[in-house]
């Protein structure tokens, strides 16, 4: 799928790529809007109901990944209520295995939307920073990875040649993003979430895990079942 020799910089996503998608997925669309109902005395039904359109409206925009700022507008403590529900974090199969062959052989760049509170709790949970030569939060720059404001920024940051560049998400905005900056290479996750079914895709290379993308890495990989 890739050919290894033209890619020096891997930027990975972090949630739904090298994370299990379930954790958020669960997180916003069964505790918060549970929480939500028991604050205002609301059905778990109702509270989605209210919910949906007002998380919709900021999709895409850095204000949806931002604890802070739905701590603010539905007066729960986000980053505390993720603490309560941390044991659901969960590494994808593969990853680490993908992550070790990468470490010391390209430039690796951790690349998410996710606020630095839920960045901290799931590096503490799953140790994946060790890997890791940056690790960029959207935040940190005030654009979402859907916006051009972001790549540009990491670009000044974090200088990479776009066409030797790899980024790996699940996202399909996200990877349009990226596209229309110029990055050379560009694979989706097709199963983001363990729980739910693989994705048709068709506009990017899609994997279902890792394993899809270490033939060429090692010396043996093409030998890898």
């Amino acid at each position: 799928m890739l050919d290894w020799r033209q890619i020096d910089t891997v930027m990975l996503d972090m949630d739904g790529t090298l994370l299990d998608l379930n954790f958020d997925n669960h997180f916003w669309q069964e505790f918060v809007p549970l929480r939500f109902a028991e604050l205002h005395g609301l059905t778990l039904e109702q509270a989605k109901q209210e919910l949906a359109p007002r998380v919709k409206a900021m999709e895409g925009r850095l204000e949806w990944y931002c604890l802070d700022y739905w701590s603010s507008e539905l007066n729960l403590n986000i980053a505390g209520l993720k603490q309560e529900l941390a044991g659901l974090i969960a590494v994808h199969p593969h990853v680490v295995e993908f992550l070790d062959a990468l470490r010391g052989r390209r430039r690796l760049l951790l690349v998410t939307n996710a606020h630095r509170d839920s960045l901290s709790l799931k590096m503490e949970k799953t140790c994946l920073h060790r890997f890791f030569d940056e690790i960029v939060s959207s935040h940190d720059f005030g654009f979402a990875k859907e916006q051009q404001g972001f790549w540009q920024a990491l670009q000044e940051r974090h200088v990479f040649e776009k066409q030797r560049s790899l980024l790996v998400d699940d996202s399909l905005a996200v990877l349009r993003s990226a596209r229309q900056f110029g990055i050379a290479h560009l694979v989706s996750i097709s199963k983001p979430d363990s729980r739910r079914p693989v994705r048709p895709i068709a506009e990017f290379p899609a994997i279902e895990d890792f394993r899809a993308l270490m033939p060429g890495l090692l010396p043996d990989a093409a030998d890898v079942p």
